[in-house]
């Protein structure tokens, strides 16, 4: 990509504002997606925290769920955090009965998975493509992935009751989530890497 490339922000419900003030650090433009007509202009998409089941039904309501299911399969670069890794998820665990997703990575998730919002923690993450040392990473009410298929990377876990941990963070493709809010650290790695991938340099 020659150009300055744009990345929406999935502006449904959750971390918007937080999302876009990363962004716009990196030399990109960004947009709020809203509508169908947004997703069009954009060379990338964050969908950010929030509440999934929320996000999935206003995906619904405003005619967004679908084109953004083409915009995938089509191979859009995107990138989800919390309830976005689980928008992003095939399939989920603990959701609503009818709960969709945008899916596109291979991968089963839990919702809720690390507790309630008063269990929220912070931990230090070692991440897979990331130089500098482990990513300081804010859990709030966050997911965590049960099991990926054969072409899913693992980029980052934290302990478990098995050798392997808990899964939190993996890339498909043009496909990247993490369980946690890397936009609430003041640490602009993740979404470099993501701004990378948009670009065709990871």
């Amino acid at each position: 990509m020659t150009h300055r490339p744009t990345i929406g922000v999935l502006a449904l419900q959750g971390d918007v504002a937080e999302h876009q003030r990363v962004l716009d650090t990196l030399d990109v433009h960004t947009v709020k997606v809203l509508s169908p007509e947004h997703l069009d202009t954009v060379d990338g998409l964050v969908i950010p925290g929030g509440e999934s089941t929320t996000m999935s039904k206003l995906a619904v309501r405003y005619g967004l769920l679908e084109p953004l299911r083409k915009r995938v399969r089509a191979g859009m670069p995107a990138y989800g955090t919390c309830a976005g890794m689980i928008m992003l998820a095939d399939r989920i665990l603990g959701g609503t009965a009818d709960q969709e997703t945008v899916g596109g990575i291979d991968m089963t998730v839990r919702r809720n998975a690390f507790g309630r919002q008063t269990e929220s923690f912070e931990t230090g993450v070692r991440i897979g493509a990331l130089d500098g040392g482990p990513f300081d990473a804010v859990f709030i009410r966050a997911p965590w992935v049960e099991e990926v298929g054969p072409d899913v990377t693992v980029l980052g876990a934290v302990p478990g009751p098995d050798e392997a941990g808990r899964i939190v963070a993996v890339r498909q493709g043009g496909l990247m989530a993490t369980s946690f809010h890397p936009e609430l650290t003041g640490d602009a790695r993740i979404h470099r890497l993501f701004v990378d991938i948009v670009k065709g340099l990871a």
